[in-house]
């Protein structure tokens, strides 16, 4: 039975990850949880799951939490009382739980990345869910993975992808994965996107776009900051930071292609032009059970692929210039140093305004545009994790100062009022 530590456990991959494990109680048990202010259920979890030990992100809500635990009726208290810890210390400890076998890192930003090098300077295993992981604070990250030992397994279903259809290949040696040396025999890494909210929208018309268009995802059922972040492709051009990071490849082999169905979660092209690819239904739970069961493969009973059903698969190129932003993530990966830290918090910043309707979804890329340009001067080639830390606050600060300062667009809900 695997020990498995939640990080982010009120989120939307930490409540899927622990709905698999009540699905094969027999191959997973909980351990560790860790949430932020979501206290009805996180108690529900712990009800259900008895950790040994559970975190939360804001320390002021221990009490609270241990007085809801405690008023529980007796047949309906947890089997054991779980270690109560806050703040980010808290936070590493559930990271670094000592019978944890694999950590999974659910929790969104950067809030995620002091935690998850928590569980891998303590050797631990991961189900990486945490884009920023990689894509702020890759050159940190990859040096403790190979001090560590700790392997990292990609939780998303693109680089989960990839991952599975490496294993079909003979040089499938998982030692590699996240050194940042290339996997031989692999030629190009072939990212699908959905295509998000605004794939059948003109370029033009985006300038009538709101955010109820831009939450409005044609496929997925995800937060809404993810969501904005498919309208704007911006999602995947942080996946091709974290593919180069991942398996080692140059960003002028790691392609972004539509495929609306999103049946073909990714495709990797091999020395011989082969490309093998892994499909089935849009479901994160499929790739969250594979890094929770790797190397095995667990029996599910869930809904088969049927292609017939899904009747054709289409591909498409994306267009520049109605996705700037994925132009702006592969310059800032290509940049290196802090540049991808600064892209990624400049970018989580423009989609807080956007989101408050402070500015207007075209803004977004401009945004961001502006904060990397002002960094070039300012960027570490080889930065240590204060320096990543340090441009992430100076990113969103700049961001924010730049919103107040300027005229921008205003979102349609705001001109009419």
């Amino acid at each position: 039975m695997k020990a498995i530590s939640v990080l982010g456990s009120t989120g939307s991959i930490g409540t899927q990850t622990l709905e698999i494990v009540q699905e094969f109680p027999e191959q997973f048990r909980v351990v560790a949880l860790t949430a932020g202010r979501n206290l009805g259920l996180l108690v529900e979890q712990i009800q259900r799951h008895s950790p040994e030990v559970v975190a939360l992100a804001d320390e002021s809500l221990l009490k609270e939490l241990e007085e809801r635990l405690a008023s529980l009726p007796a047949d309906q208290k947890p089997q054991r009382q779980p270690e109560l810890v806050g703040g980010p210390g808290g936070l590493n400890i559930a990271a670094s739980w000592d019978t944890a076998d694999l950590v999974v890192t659910g929790i969104v930003g950067c809030a995620g990345l002091l935690p998850t090098l928590a569980a891998i300077q303590a050797g631990k295993d991961l189900a990486l869910a945490n884009k920023e992981t990689l894509i702020a604070a890759g050159p940190v990250v990859l040096p403790e993975l190979r001090k560590s030992g700790s392997r990292l397994l990609p939780a998303d279903s693109e680089h989960s992808a990839i991952f599975q259809c490496l294993q079909g290949t003979p040089w499938a040696d998982n030692a590699r994965l996240s050194t940042g040396v290339p996997t031989p025999g692999l030629r190009r890494i072939q990212l699908t996107a959905s295509g998000g909210a605004f794939r059948d929208w003109a370029t033009a018309d985006l300038e009538k776009a709101t955010v109820a268009d831009a939450t409005s995802h044609p496929n997925w059922s995800m937060g809404r900051k993810i969501t904005v972040d498919s309208a704007s492709l911006m999602n995947k051009g942080l996946e091709v930071i974290e593919a180069h990071y991942l398996f080692g490849l140059d960003y002028d082999h790691i392609e972004i292609v539509i495929h609306p169905q999103s049946i073909i979660h990714s495709m990797i092209e091999l020395a011989d032009s082969s490309v093998l690819a892994q499909l089935g239904w849009p479901d994160m739970k499929l790739p969250i059970l594979y890094c929770m069961s790797w190397p095995s493969r667990l029996e599910t009973p869930w809904r088969r692929l049927n292609l017939t059903e899904v009747g054709q698969l289409t591909f498409n190129k994306p267009d520049p210039a109605k996705y700037p932003c994925m132009e702006l993530a592969y310059a800032a990966g290509r940049a290196g140093g802090t540049m991808p830290a600064v892209l990624n918090a400049a970018n989580e910043e423009a989609v807080a305004q956007f989101l408050e309707e402070r500015i207007h979804f075209l803004d977004i890329p401009d945004l961001i545009e502006t904060a990397c340009e002002r960094h070039k001067s300012d960027r570490v080639d080889q930065p240590q994790l204060d320096d990543v830390l340090a441009v992430d606050q100076w990113a969103r600060t700049a961001v924010r100062e730049q919103v107040d300062r300027g005229t921008r667009r205003l979102p349609l809900t705001a001109m009419a009022a």
